[in-house]
């Protein structure tokens, strides 16, 4: 299971930052039809990365989702999980429909891609199926008696119901603050704050910036960002984590700050947040 997708880096399939200087767009939306997989799997990737949201990359990409030539010993499926993120990054809601349905592929990771892509696309039509997909991990109300339960890939698919607001969810997301994996509990307390915006969630979060593993601290970085939970700024600026982190989680205070405040001027939040920022540089 991978627990800690990159949330603040967009990496290449070999794990270094791309440069796309490799690809013109017409190339890439070609590969993505090449009989060379390789071809066809960075190319999904480089699409998603450089926000190619043309009409014929979404299509060819949709396609993508049910290819079958592209197969992991395991059973994966490699190009059907970049063509999933892919179009999670072009924002267009043509994809929503298959998607949803990559909710029951076989694959772990196309689950997971999927229920991330879905959260970034917004549309409400997917809460279901996601709902769905997280009540594999209960009994009623709650967790699954099993555990730790690693047959889903919980914490995409509660990231993606707080950040949705389906607060009829909230019943089944709260079981998920007691699960065993640290960083699905991150995600339910992240979910939770957006679902009810009761601060003793975000101060979980905050507490969590004080664990002892660095990759911990990281995604909770994150988390905070994702809720722009004001109160954590201070704690955000001093985690022990690199600077370049910190500033990307004081970015999301501050946005929200910015977009939840109607008066023309800064308010005092969002001040405190840019003077953190400041000293950081």
């Amino acid at each position: 299971m991978n627990s800690s997708p990159q949330k603040f880096e967009d990496l290449s399939p070999t794990g270094n930052s791309g440069d796309g200087e490799s690809l013109t767009v017409e190339q890439a939306i070609a590969n993505l039809e090449s009989a060379d997989l390789g071809l066809r799997f960075y190319a999904a990737w480089w699409l998603g990365r450089f926000r190619i949201c043309e009409a014929a990359a979404v299509t060819k990409l949709i396609a993508a989702l049910e290819d079958e030539a592209d197969r992991t010993p395991e059973g994966g499926y490699p190009l059907r999980r970049n063509a999933a993120r892919a179009l999670g990054k072009l924002g267009d809601r043509q994809a929503v429909s298959p998607l949803i349905v990559c909710l029951d592929c076989s694959d772990f990771y196309v689950r997971e891609a999927a229920a991330q892509s879905l959260e970034m696309l917004g549309d409400p039509v997917c809460i279901p199926p996601l709902i769905k997909l997280l009540k594999v991990g209960l009994q009623g109300e709650q967790l699954i008696s099993k555990q730790p339960d690693l047959s889903q890939p919980y914490e995409a698919i509660l990231e993606a119901l707080g950040t949705l607001r389906a607060t009829e969810s909230t019943p089944l997301v709260k079981p998920f603050l007691e699960h065993p994996i640290e960083l699905v509990q991150y995600a339910a307390a992240r979910a939770m704050y957006q679902l009810t915006q009761e601060p003793v969630y975000g101060e979980r979060l905050v507490k969590a910036l004080a664990g002892e593993r660095l990759q911990l601290r990281r995604a909770v970085l994150a988390d905070l960002g994702a809720i722009g939970y004001l109160p954590a700024a201070d704690a955000i600026a001093q985690t022990l984590a690199e600077n370049s982190l910190k500033l990307i989680s004081l970015k999301g205070l501050l946005e929200h700050q910015v977009n939840h405040t109607t008066a023309s001027t800064l308010s005092a939040g969002a001040i405190k947040v840019i003077n953190l920022m400041d000293s950081l540089l």
